[in-house]
C-alpha cells in the first residue's frame, strides 16, 4: 500500500496483517489523489490507521512545524488516537505526536507543544484555547482530520470547529469521518472541503453485521431485576450498560455493587481522575460492567466488549446505532440487549428500520436457567484451577483433618453451596 519499511515494522509488531475495508479504500486514495475525503463508517472499523498511517508517511521530520491536526470529540478518543499513532511510528525516529484536551494541565500541554509537534491530536475546545494563546500554530498544517464529526457536533462543538477550520491554510487536505451524515456534518463538508471523495463502509447508519440484537419486554418497575438476570445468565459479561440520566446511572451502579456485581459508573459528577481510574479498571477488564450515560461514554474506545445493554432505549433512535456499535468490533461478534417497557415497544420497529436488522424477542432468563449456567461456570473454574502443590502442601494436613468427617459427596455439596447460595 506504499508504506515505508519502518512504518510496516511498527504495524506488523502490533499484529496487523490484513487491512480493513476502510483502510483498503482510503490509504491508496490518500497517496494517489489530492482530493479531500469523507469516510462514513461506524466505530471499530479501523479508521485511525486509515488516516493515521498515510499522515505519518507524509510527515517531513526535518520540518519542526505542525503538519497534521486531528480533532476528536473526547479526551479518551484523543488519548487513544495519539497512543495508536505513537505505536504505528515506533520505528520512525524524531516524530512527535502531542495530544491536547480539556481536564488536564494546560501548562504541561503548552510545554509539550513548545518542544515541537509534527501532529496534534486535540479536542476542539482545548485546541481553540491553545490557538488563541498563540501556542498551537497551525498556519503550516497540510492535513486536517475531523474524527467522529457527528459526535463533535452533537456535543456542541460547531462554533469551535468553525473557528479552528477558519484558521487553517486554504491549501490543505481535509478528511472527515462520521457514522451518520447529519445536516451539520454535510454543512462542514460543503463549507470546508474541496471536491471530497465519499467512502462508505457498510450501510450508512446501519448496525454492524456481526451484532445480535435482543430485547426483553418487561414492566418498567422490573428493569433492574431483569438487568441482574442478564448479568447472571452471562457470567463472562464484559459490557456497557446505558442509562438515560446521570442520576439513574449512579443508582443502577450503586445497586449492582451492593448486590455483589463487578460494576462501576462513569458520569458527569466524577472528577477527571476518578473517571480515569474507572476507565483504567474497565480497559484492564478488572471491571465487568460499566454503567454510563451516552454523553459520559462518548469516545470510549475499548475492544472485546461482549454486551451492550440498553437499560433504557435512547430518545433518538440513531443513538442506538452508536451504542450497539461498541460491540462486535474488528470482526468479532457481539450482543446488544434492550430492556423495553410496554410503552417503548413501538420504538423497536423504528430501530430495526434504522439498523436494517431484526431484534429477537426473548423471555427473561428463568431462575433454573441461571442456576444451570452459573453452576457449570463454577465447576468449569474449579476443574481448570492451577494447583500449586508446593504452596498448598504445608496446609493440606490441617485441611484434611478438618474435613475428614465429611464424605466426598458432602464436600462437593458444601463447596457448591458456599459459592452458589446467592443464585439459589
Amino acid at each position: 500500500m506504499g508504506l515505508s519499511p519502518n512504518l510496516m515494522k511498527g504495524i506488523e509488531e502490533l499484529g496487523f496483517k490484513i487491512p480493513t475495508p476502510i483502510q483498503e479504500e482510503i490509504i491508496p486514495i490518500f497517496f494517489e489523489k489530492e482530493n479531500d475525503i469523507v469516510g462514513l463508517a461506524q466505530t471499530g472499523t479501523g479508521k485511525t490507521a486509515a488516516f493515521g498511517l498515510p499522515i505519518i508517511e507524509q510527515i517531513d521530520i526535518r520540518n519542526k512545524s505542525v503538519q497534521a491536526l486531528i480533532l476528536a470529540p473526547t479526551r479518551e478518543l484523543c488519548i487513544q488516537i495519539s497512543k495508536d499513532l505513537k505505536n504505528y511510528s515506533k520505528y520512525i525516529k524524531g516524530l512527535h505526536v502531542v495530544p491536547v484536551y480539556g481536564g488536564a494541565s494546560i501548562d504541561t500541554q503548552i510545554r509539550a507543544l513548545k518542544k515541537g509537534a509534527h501532529i496534534i491530536v486535540a479536542t476542539p475546545g482545548r485546541m481553540l484555547d491553545l490557538i488563541n494563546r498563540k501556542v498551537a500554530k497551525i498556519a503550516n498544517v497540510r492535513t486536517v482530520v475531523l474524527d467522529e464529526a457527528d459526535e463533535m457536533l452533537n456535543m456542541g462543538f460547531r462554533d469551535d470547529l468553525d473557528s479552528i477550520l477558519e484558521k487553517t491554510p486554504g491549501i490543505k487536505r481535509t478528511l472527515l469521518f462520521s457514522a451518520t451524515m447529519l445536516k451539520e456534518v454535510a454543512r462542514i463538508a460543503k463549507n470546508y472541503m474541496n471536491n471530497p471523495i465519499e467512502i462508505t463502509v457498510g450501510t450508512q447508519n446501519a448496525g454492524a453485521e456481526n451484532i445480535r440484537h435482543i430485547y426483553y419486554q418487561v414492566h418498567a418497575r422490573n428493569r433492574y431485576l431483569v438487568l441482574k438476570r442478564i448479568a447472571d445468565i452471562n457470567p463472562d459479561i464484559y459490557g456497557i450498560v446505558f442509562c438515560r440520566t446521570r442520576m439513574e446511572t449512579k443508582e443502577v451502579a450503586d445497586k449492582l455493587i451492593k448486590d455483589g456485581y463487578n460494576a462501576d459508573a462513569i458520569h458527569g459528577d466524577l472528577s477527571q481522575s476518578q473517571r480515569d481510574q474507572v476507565m483504567k479498571r474497565f480497559r484492564e477488564k478488572s471491571l465487568q460492567m460499566l454503567v454510563a450515560t451516552d454523553v459520559a461514554a462518548r469516545g470510549i474506545d475499548v475492544n472485546d466488549i461482549s454486551h451492550i445493554i440498553n437499560y433504557n432505549l435512547p430518545e433518538d433512535n440513531e443513538v442506538y446505532t452508536h451504542r450497539s456499535g461498541r460491540t462486535g468490533r474488528a470482526g468479532k461478534s457481539g450482543i446488544s440487549i434492550a430492556i423495553v417497557n410496554y410503552r417503548e415497544k413501538n420504538k423497536i420497529p423504528q430501530i430495526e428500520k434504522n439498523i436494517r436488522k431484526n431484534f429477537e424477542k426473548l423471555p427473561v432468563p428463568s431462575g433454573v436457567e441461571i442456576c444451570n449456567k452459573q453452576l457449570f461456570k463454577l465447576i468449569d473454574r474449579m476443574e481448570k484451577v492451577v494447583v500449586d502443590e508446593a504452596q498448598i502442601a504445608p496446609f493440606m494436613d490441617i485441611v484434611n483433618k478438618k474435613l475428614e468427617w465429611l464424605s466426598k459427596e458432602q464436600i462437593i455439596k458444601h463447596f457448591v453451596s458456599l459459592e452458589f447460595n446467592r443464585f439459589l
